[in-house]
């Protein structure tokens, strides 16, 4: 009878008359083996939850997103390569085209400056020749001024020596004007 006594005295100090827990009923002795029980029954369900259901999920996830992850990064790469080759292509084509225009330029110079040597000397002859005619046309009137000048100077001559009552004959005025005009 003493042990029934000490279960209902133990009994009593966990519960109060009303059958509700006095103070915190997880630190009642008497509880635990129950406590125990439904702990390890928790994680049991939580584990077989997690291990069959959620991280397999989970998992499933992940293993897509790092199959994406990788699937692009490859994919970066791989533009990559082909950015750097059509950089390349266009680096290269834009020497061809330079060079080539600097061709093209020379080329162009080489002709102007053909066309424009062509033109100068067609312009050099044009003015040589206009030179030489303006040359003998300029000839020609100091030839007929110099003459005009003698026969005016052999007209004045005269009428001067008239003038001062002296009487010369046409042919020593041509004589004395002639030899004045040679110097």
């Amino acid at each position: 009878m003493a042990t029934e006594t000490t279960a209902a005295e133990v009994a009593s100090q966990c519960v109060n008359e009303h059958g509700g827990a006095i103070g915190m009923p997880q630190l009642c002795g008497d509880w635990f083996p129950n406590q125990v029980f439904w702990l390890l029954v928790t994680l049991v369900v939580i584990f077989f939850v997690l291990s069959k259901i959620a991280l397999p999920r989970i998992a499933a996830v992940l293993a897509d997103r790092k199959g994406t992850i990788t699937n692009d990064l490859a994919a970066a790469e791989e533009l990559k390569q082909k950015a750097v080759a059509a950089e390349k292509a266009y680096n290269d084509a834009l020497a061809n085209a330079r060079t080539e225009a600097a061709k093209i330029v020379a080329q162009a110079k080489a002709e102007i400056q053909k066309d424009l040597d062509a033109a100068t000397a067609k312009a050099d002859a044009e003015i040589a020749a206009k030179a030489a005619e303006s040359e003998k046309t300029i000839a020609g009137i100091r030839d007929g001024a110099a003459a005009a000048v003698a026969e005016v100077a052999k007209d004045v001559a005269a009428a001067l020596v008239g003038a001062l009552g002296g009487g010369a004959d046409a042919k020593t005025v041509t004589a004395a004007v002639t030899a004045r005009l040679k110097g």
